[in-house]
């Protein structure tokens, strides 16, 4: 059977974070939605998504198929229902379209729209992500479904003495260091991959999980619902932000209520703020409405999307929205809204273009030598800057 994760109308209200990656690629909790689905159904997976990303995340057609969406994160009993649907059967949440099981001829003409005329309606409740928020806050959720996924029935690698380890709920896997450090798990699980550096002084709460190839820099304050994906680089004070991967925010700052794409930086003494002054609700750049939208949230702080990056000092205001390959510098706070591939700060704003760009994010790729910064990767950036073009008339 093919698992192929399909975009429905989320995409768009997620925003800025979608223009680069399907649904199912963003990461909450340890994993991506992708990496969830595929290890609790032991299948490879693939992607339905838009025409530009496809190259980069094909879709694997067989002759047996199940259309998953990709917003929608596997719990058991979804598990359960999606594991039971036959042939031509859909399975759906209201008018939304959870899965669908298909022959190679109807996977072929697959449309999200589509009339199905053998429904089975679900009733449970599930973890869906609709809007950038809730990945930060529903990651609590997450992190701990993901935590017993992956280290059920096995036993935590040893980790120097030198530490301190408060509760039963730490996993370390081969590989990963620490030292000097505290991780307190009495409200919430701690898991440190392969190949991850926790160095001196730092302070962990749980619920956290870092991802291989990390590292959590000397004296760094982490609070609870927290990820730190692949090859990122952290420091300061973070509480319940959501890193993906192969970004940095090494220095002093702090971040909250956050979430960061991949290729970002984050300068030396930047901060975001995460609640009003006066305590009001927070709105959010919304790329569908071209408006600001109420998120229902006391909280909420930065979402900067891949290749999206900030000089020194800079200062987020509360529910700030960052483009993909914006640059951000300058003193004061800059706008809410930071439009995709600006170039700028609190002064005014002016266009970043897309070949200078497309060589800082060449210098960034270089770095990893396992990753190259290929045609496809650059064609997904190009067109992104065609179809973020009405956001930058500055």
């Amino acid at each position: 059977m093919s698992i192929i994760l399909f975009d429905d109308n989320a995409y768009l209200t997620l925003l800025p974070l979608t223009y680069t990656r399907p649904v199912a690629d963003l990461r909450i909790g340890i994993l991506t939605i992708a990496e969830k689905w595929a290890r609790h159904l032991s299948q490879e997976h693939s992607f339905y998504t838009r025409d530009y990303l496809q190259a980069k995340y094909p879709a694997k057609i067989a002759d047996d198929n199940l259309f998953i969406n990709g917003a929608v994160c596997p719990d058991e009993n979804l598990i359960e229902a999606i594991g039971n649907l036959q042939t031509g059967q859909a399975l759906k949440y209201n008018d939304q379209l959870l899965a669908v099981r298909l022959n190679q001829a109807a996977a072929d003409v697959f449309s999200v729209d589509a009339v199905f005329n053998d429904v089975i309606n679900y009733a449970n409740l599930f973890v869906s992500i609709r809007y950038p928020e809730d990945i930060f806050r529903k990651n609590d959720i997450e992190l701990r479904k993901d935590f017993q996924l992956i280290t059920k029935g096995r036993t935590s690698a040893t980790i120097s003495a030198t530490n301190v380890i408060i509760g039963n709920d730490f996993f370390a896997e081969e590989g990963a260091t620490a030292e000097c450090s505290s991780f307190n798990t009495t409200n919430g699980p701690i898991y440190l991959a392969a190949d991850t550096q926790v160095w001196e002084g730092s302070h962990i709460r749980g619920p956290f999980a870092i991802c291989e190839h990390s590292r959590i820099k000397m004296g760094a304050k982490i609070y609870g619902g927290t990820t730190i994906g692949p090859y990122s680089t952290i420091g300061g004070e973070v509480n319940n932000a959501v890193i993906w991967g192969y970004s940095a925010k090494g220095h002093e700052g702090y971040l909250g209520n956050s979430v960061l794409g991949e290729w970002c930086n984050i300068g030396a003494d930047s901060n975001n703020s995460n609640l009003k002054n006066n305590y009001a609700e927070v709105r959010l750049w919304d790329y569908t409405t071209q408006r600001f939208r109420k998120t229902g949230l006391q909280f909420c702080g930065l979402i900067m999307a891949d290749h999206a990056k900030c000089g020194i000092n800079t200062m987020f205001n509360t529910g700030s929205v960052v483009g993909v390959g914006a640059n951000v510098f300058g003193a004061g706070f800059p706008r809410n809204f930071i439009a995709d591939f600006a170039w700028g700060g609190a002064q005014g704003f002016e266009v970043y273009s897309i070949n200078k760009m497309l060589e800082t994010a060449q210098r960034v790729f270089e770095r990893r030598e396992h990753r190259d910064f290929n045609e496809t990767e650059q064609g997904i950036l190009k067109k992104v800057f065609e179809l973020t073009e009405e956001y930058r008339r500055f």
